[in-house]
């Protein structure tokens, strides 16, 4: 049995921890860019041959333990990098993730690597990854040239067919307004069966296999809803008030005034009512004493179809800090109870979890003329679009090198070594024994 360190504990809470977390991960970037060094450095001089193996990523799977993809991709990126200065620089100094230099190296040349590395400086990694894919199309394009129509529509296809154990597989190669179609089918029926927010036991793939079997239940006449959008005609909210109640916003469920209630639903906040309504149709209905309906007030509908398009086009996902959701609702930033217009300049999209945080959640925002929001947390303090960049030493590796020392975990060129004989590993008997 392997007598494993237990982990150093520690005592730092709160804003410090999330401090040292990126710290720590700063130094582990600067410390990849000085290992990417002596890879390059390593393989330029073929010792791996004199080793033994075919090549300088067959030996780092051997000598560090990872897997032959993992050793592959850290020998190609370190090769990148000796071509590309100014990323190789901003990795050393812990300016720049190896996610994103591995990304970005995919692309990059000496004549643009200085422009991507300004764009990585302001964009979100995922969206990186998303940009690296549409360059990486482009090239293809254009050193491949597109097929014409006739030539794309005549390799359209697709097979379903049965598997053994009872499932089906389905392949397929669509014409473009085919497969957007479907998609949005998708997202309709997924939406529909699982609501917009995802699923925490149901991983994407799965609902969109369970989808598709709405979609043929829709096909084979069981209608499916029509327009697939998040926020278009989801459902109208009918809220009942009463009469003795001045005001929406003095409506709670400790007045002595009737709460507010969703018809057919509970008792609410007038904050829970002002966020159903956001996004929805609404119509108030006021009540005497007895129930009686006094008075039916004017609908209040969502944005129109060219407005929330509109609004699709310039959020494209919940505008929350670090939020990427895409299935959002529309918010009013200053709520239309209380004089608020459903204009685009007085709207943002939120997902249903981050919109509920700006109604019952005691967050607040304010939006300029540009559209630029600032969003602030219940105790009024700013939260920032992007985390503050973490201050590193002029030394981030010979620091961080020191700090193990100062924590007692001893590295040292066996440390990462496998306790490894040499035998061939038997599969059928690991599976067997490990199962």
């Amino acid at each position: 049995m392997i007598d494993f360190a237990p982990a150093v504990p520690t005592t730092t809470t709160g804003a410090s921890l999330g401090d040292e977390i990126a710290r720590l991960s700063a130094h582990i970037e600067a410390a990849t860019g000085r290992l990417f060094a002596l890879i390059r450095e390593f393989d330029a001089s073929e010792e791996w041959i004199e080793e033994g193996f075919t090549s300088c990523a067959a030996w780092l799977g051997w000598r560090t333990h990872i897997g032959p993809g993992a050793a592959r991709e850290r020998v190609r990126v370190a090769k990148a990098l000796g071509e590309l200065p100014l990323m190789d620089a901003a990795l050393c100094a812990g300016r720049l993730s190896y996610s994103v230099a591995r990304a970005l190296t995919r692309i990059a040349t000496p004549d643009n690597e200085a422009v991507l590395l300004e764009t990585a400086r302001h964009t979100p990694a995922a969206d990186l990854d998303r940009l690296v894919s549409a360059w990486q199309r482009a090239d293809r394009a254009e050193a491949l040239e597109l097929a014409d129509e006739q030539e794309r529509h005549a390799r359209r296809k697709l097979w379903l067919f049965p598997q053994p154990d009872g499932s089906w597989r389905l392949i397929a190669d669509l014409d473009p307004e085919v497969g957007a179609r479907l998609d949005k089918a998708l997202e309709a029926a997924e939406e529909e069966q699982y609501g917009i927010e995802a699923d925490p036991d149901t991983p994407l793939d799965a609902r969109r296999a369970d989808a598709i079997g709405r979609v043929a239940e829709a096909a084979l006449g069981k209608g499916l809803r029509a327009g697939p959008g998040p926020g278009s005609g989801r459902f109208q909210v009918v809220l009942h008030v009463s009469a003795e109640t001045p005001e929406c916003d003095t409506c709670d469920t400790s007045s002595h005034h009737e709460p507010p209630r969703i018809e057919h639903g509970p008792y609410v906040s007038a904050e829970t009512a002002r966020r159903l309504a956001c996004d929805a149709s609404g119509v108030v209905m006021t009540h005497d004493r007895d129930g009686n309906v006094l008075d039916v007030g004017r609908k209040r509908r969502t944005p129109p179809p060219a407005l929330r398009r509109a609004l699709d086009h310039r959020d494209r996902v919940c505008r929350f800090p670090g939020c990427r959701n895409r299935f959002c609702e529309s918010h009013h930033v200053h709520h239309w109870t209380r004089g608020g217009e459903t204009k685009l300049s007085n709207l943002l999209l939120f997902c249903r979890r981050h919109h509920r945080r700006f109604h019952e959640g005691g967050w607040t925002m304010e939006l300029d003329e540009r559209g630029e929001a600032r969003f602030y947390r219940p105790d009024g303090s700013l939260m920032p679009p992007v985390p503050e960049a973490p201050a590193l030493p002029d030394q981030p590796a010979e620091a961080l090198a020191g700090r193990h020392d100062e924590l007692g975990i001893a590295i040292d060129a066996r440390t990462a070594t496998p306790d490894w004989e040499g035998d061939r590993l038997d599969v059928d008997w690991a599976l067997f024994t490990l199962r």
